[in-house]
């Protein structure tokens, strides 16, 4: 048995049972036991979204046939503020079966189910759930998040970020957003300077997300919103840049201040030449800034890794930010090792390394990688 439990087994007869304990004091009628044991009766054979949506549906067969009573009843059971209810370990996550309830039996209901999200987000996420009202009625569900842009709770502006985001990770993408972003761009608008760093990282992630379908128009809005920035802004524009700027995007690097630099890559040193799979390649070289005042320094190195085909293919790998007064001479030494990952696969031969800076390479060198 693995050290570390699996997030599906969060999703047990514990929960289960503190849920239809809390509906049994919000809603006299509801048949506790018999809902326990036809959630457990299938429980533990799904996965993690499955036990989610398996729940969920146990909830609709077992609550009132009205979706909105029913959906009033799972609103009363999250409020803890009167003591009623026993606690619920890691509940943000553990909860995910009541916004689950909300995408997989409210489409029929928007207003209800939209009201019902603006307070559901306080307790446990609906990034997810809200999804399917965009796709569904996109001109009413993002007037609602206009209106939650300026919400008192952190909580419900992240909401209008992440879940509007294009290509939100385990979660259906929103195709006519990753086709055209100006309708969420129009909400990250009013959150850019939002308070809440909560809500600014979900900002700078979504942006992130338009950039890998849409670098222009990325690079676009980010050299209008440097202008004058606060240090807060600054942070976002930074992070909502990061695949750009690992790609060497000149234009995402000069945003942040790595304009074309003036430096000489000098004495590049690969040590072994000829490694073996599973040791370290250790490798120095030295930046001289040959221009006439201080330069801001972003330096990459870039791994060219044999493929299947015997071509290489490129891997952009952050090495350090340094800044170098005029004249100035800087040493760098980096120990990169190459094992197994599930996340590549090596083949021997020869690879190059290449040293990148501001985007731009400025000289690389080739080593033999042996395996067995």
């Amino acid at each position: 048995m693995s050290e570390f439990p699996l997030l599906k087994d969060m999703i047990d007869r514990q929960l289960v049972e503190q849920i239809a304990d809390r509906i049994l004091l919000a809603h006299d009628p509801f048949d506790r036991d018999g809902f326990v044991t036809a959630v457990m009766a299938g429980l533990e054979s799904l996965e993690l979204k499955q036990r989610f949506a398996w729940v969920a549906d146990k909830l609709r067969e077992y609550l009132p046939d009205d979706y909105p009573i029913a959906l009033g009843i799972l609103l009363r059971i999250l409020d803890e503020a009167d003591g009623r209810f026993e606690p619920i370990e890691d509940a943000g996550f553990r909860l995910l079966p009541i916004p689950t309830f909300v995408y997989r039996h409210g489409l029929d209901h928007l207003e209800a189910s939209l009201d019902a999200m603006h307070i559901i987000t306080r307790h446990t996420s609906c990034e997810g759930a809200i999804r399917p009202y965009i796709i569904q009625d996109p001109q009413a569900t993002l007037a609602r998040l206009h209106q939650w842009a300026l919400d008192d709770d952190e909580h419900v502006r992240r909401l209008v970020s992440e879940g509007s985001r294009p290509r939100l990770p385990w979660w259906p993408q929103l195709t006519d957003l990753i086709a055209d972003p100006s309708p969420s761009l129009a909400l990250l608008e009013r959150l850019k300077d939002d308070p809440s760093l909560y809500v600014r990282r979900s900002v700078a992630n979504h942006l992130n997300d338009i950039g890998k379908d849409h670098p222009e128009l990325l690079l676009e809005r980010m050299e209008a919103w440097s202008v004058d920035a606060s240090e807060e802004r600054r942070w976002l524009i930074n992070h909502a840049l990061r695949s750009l700027v690992k790609a060497g995007d000149r234009r995402a690097l000069a945003i942040l201040g790595y304009g074309p630099a003036a430096v000489e890559l000098e004495k590049l040193a690969l040590n072994p030449t000829a490694l073996d799979f599973g040791e370290a390649l250790t490798f120095s070289f030295a930046l001289r800034n040959v221009g006439d005042e201080a330069q801001n320094l972003m330096v990459d190195f870039v791994m060219h890794f044999l493929k299947a085909n015997g071509k290489t293919a490129p891997k952009v790998f952050k090495l350090k930010k340094m800044r170098l007064a005029a004249g100035e001479r800087a040493q760098i030494e980096k120990r990169f090792a190459i094992r197994p990952i599930s996340t590549r696969k090596y083949y021997p031969g020869r690879q190059r390394l290449e040293i990148q800076v501001n985007g731009i390479v400025l000289g690389g060198a080739d080593f033999e990688l042996v395996m067995d």
